[in-house]
């Protein structure tokens, strides 16, 4: 895998990829946090720019996003096909989200489309 910088603008909603240099988003997640019924991360895209594909970015950047959840004390309630991939093949580094919060997270996505 390429050298990347990986960022949090959590006001945006945005994990994101930066190229060597830091200058170009080369790849992002989407999400927004749940707050009930309880808090959590929940990833709606990932995308990686076409001339970056291939080179482990997406991986990268849902590792960052477990690790940012674990380090704050709160699941990850993925509904990026993706994601949802990634975390069935490490379910060491993902533990799953309970069916509850999955509905919820997707109730709430269904209503507050805008930006998704």
């Amino acid at each position: 895998m390429s050298d990347i910088e990986i960022r949090d603008d959590r006001q945006a909603g945005r994990l994101e990829a930066f190229g060597s240099g830091g200058g170009e988003v080369v790849g992002h997640i989407q999400y927004f946090v749940l707050e009930s019924p309880e808090r959590a991360l929940v990833p709606v895209h990932t995308i990686v720019e076409p001339a970056h594909e291939g080179k482990g970015i997406a991986g990268s950047l849902t590792r960052e996003l477990y690790t940012i959840a674990a380090r704050e004390g709160i699941p990850v309630a993925p509904l990026c096909p993706y994601v949802v991939k990634w975390a069935e093949r490490h379910p060491d580094e993902a533990p799953a989200a309970t069916p509850e919060l999955l509905d919820a997270a997707q109730a709430w996505l269904t209503a507050h489309p805008e930006g998704f």
